[in-house]
């Protein structure tokens, strides 16, 4: 299908819950298609269905897409001149459209109570025909139906889907799609309260927004003939139709939903844009790890940046095949991105994670930790566990700690205290000044590397596991690494003499 309009893209999300991966996903490639044509994007708020609303969702919603680098040209909080741009504010535009839809013979106000629906559909089931609307209220003229609805008769408005032939979609992504038309019901497009469902209220914002491409999720496919159907009953030309592939559970078994992901918080994944950021993933991963879900560039390109993805991404390149949630993955991408960050930038993201955590952390001190820990970072939070020792005034430890790997209580005390001895003279502690002493001391005493700096490490530190250990100690300062050197060697000292010098524990 060839569409020469202007690109006009918008994600339509109803507020109806939390802002997960599919709609993240959607928002992107429409973003992406808006910015390599030079189009525009639009964001449309879905809100007609008041039973369903959650009060909080618009805002989470416009706050995640920001926080992603999504931006979009149209919208309720900026206008734009083909506002409203919440589906609440445009309900007397339907109630038009829907008139021209009963006035041209595609469209019939349905006066059929709830009881009688029902047991029509009982009858059906009964006689093990597909549940539908049998077309009572077709056979109403135009005339009966205009006077009943005067006199305020109850009523909803369906569409008149033809009963006879085929009818053909066209899907970007899946290509022609026939359906028998006899297999359509007579959907309802115009509720009782007057307010227009999904059907016939997007389609007329994307008509008269001027949208290009309407890029949605593979779950509208089973409406798709209709809404291709209300597009041709009004004689408007279609925008090209683009249904994205589903997202399936981390197993590959079976299409994600809300229950599943509750149970992927008792894990420490989500897949919720907020819970994502509260996580410590960068938006850099996220977009990363979600453009390749229903998308590639080629058999071996991973690493994209919002940039890359707005010169490389192509529609025809979409892949309809259900793609599985790998955190694995996120992990991967969000650790690349990390690294690619600049020192300055990564402790500036840094900094509040070390605030949250209680750390007093100044933006000077976490970027000369920054350098040490970007190599071992996955997601953000990880800097606490691998430096948020690095704040605290004091460290403490059992005497046990003190003492390496196959080695005994004396010996350990002679390790520490040749420890202190070396580094005691330097003028400051550091990879540049101590790093070649210590080694040398290693081969000179035949202990191994492991046993010296494993001592050295958790008596400075009170880690067993640090970043480059004297990155770490440079870091700490001098002053404060000899204080817990000997302080360590105080609480070995009195343990060795209670236990004795080489006793097995």
């Amino acid at each position: 299908m060839t569409n020469q309009k202007p690109v006009r893209v918008r994600f339509a999300p109803s507020p109806t819950g939390r802002v997960h991966l599919g709609s993240a996903r959607t928002a992107l490639y429409d973003y992406l298609v808006a910015r390599q044509n030079e189009g525009q994007f639009i964001l449309r708020i879905e809100d007609t269905d008041r039973k369903r609303y959650v009060e909080g969702a618009e805002e989470e919603l416009i706050n995640g897409l920001k926080w992603l680098g999504v931006q979009w040209d149209e919208g309720p909080d900026i206008g734009g001149p083909y506002g409203p741009y919440r589906q609440s504010e445009r309900k007397e535009i339907y109630q038009e459209y829907a008139q021209k839809l009963i006035d041209s013979g595609h469209a019939y106000p349905c006066f059929c109570t709830s009881e009688r629906i029902s047991a029509v559909r009982e009858e059906q089931q009964k006689n093990k025909i597909n549940p539908h609307y049998d077309g009572l209220c077709r056979k109403v003229s135009l005339e009966e139906a205009k006077e009943r609805v005067a006199n305020g008769e109850r009523h909803v408005v369906r569409f008149k889907t033809p009963k006879d032939g085929a009818t053909t979609v066209t899907d970007l992504v899946r290509g022609d799609i026939t359906i028998e038309n006899k297999q359509l019901d007579d959907a309802i497009i115009v509720k009782s309260d007057g307010w227009a469902l999904y059907h016939l209220a997007a389609m007329v914002d994307d008509h008269l927004m001027k949208i290009s491409h309407v890029i949605r999720g593979s779950e509208w496919l089973p409406t798709f003939p209709l809404h291709s159907m209300l597009y041709r009953a009004f004689g408007w030309e279609e925008p090209i139709w683009i249904h994205l592939s589903v997202f399936l559970k981390p197993s590959g078994k079976g299409k994600m939903s809300k229950r599943e992901a509750q149970e992927l918080n008792k894990t420490g994944h989500s897949i919720f844009v907020q819970d994502m950021e509260e996580l410590g993933y960068l938006p850099e991963g996220i977009i990363n790890w979600i453009s390749l879900m229903g998308w590639s560039l080629d058999d071996h390109t991973e690493f994209f940046s919002l940039d890359n993805l707005i010169r490389d991404f192509d529609l025809n390149r979409l892949n309809p095949s259900p793609a599985a949630i790998n955190f694995s993955k996120l992990d991967h991408f969000n650790g690349l991105h990390i690294r690619n960050l600049s020192i300055d930038d990564l402790a500036d993201r840094l900094l509040p994670v070390f605030i949250k955590a209680g750390c007093q952390a100044d933006l000077d001190k976490v970027k000369k930790i920054t350098p040490i820990i970007q190599e071992r970072l996955v997601t953000l939070d990880d800097c606490i566990e691998k430096a948020g020792f690095l704040f605290k005034d004091e460290v403490s430890y059992a005497p046990e700690f003190l003492i390496a790997k196959g080695l005994d209580p004396a010996t350990s005390l002679e390790i520490l205290n040749n420890c202190i001895e070396i580094l005691k003279p330097l003028p400051e502690i550091s990879a540049a000044t101590a790093e070649q002493p210590m080694r040398d001391y290693v081969e000179r005493s035949g202990y191994k590397a492991g046993q010296v700096f494993g001592i050295l490490r958790n008596a400075s530190t009170g880690q067993t596991v640090t970043p480059p250990l004297f990155e770490t100690l440079e870091i700490i300062g001098r002053d404060k690494v000899m204080e817990r050197l000997i302080n360590a060697r105080g609480i070995l000292t009195k343990y060795t003499k209670i236990e004795g010098p080489g006793f097995i524990k």
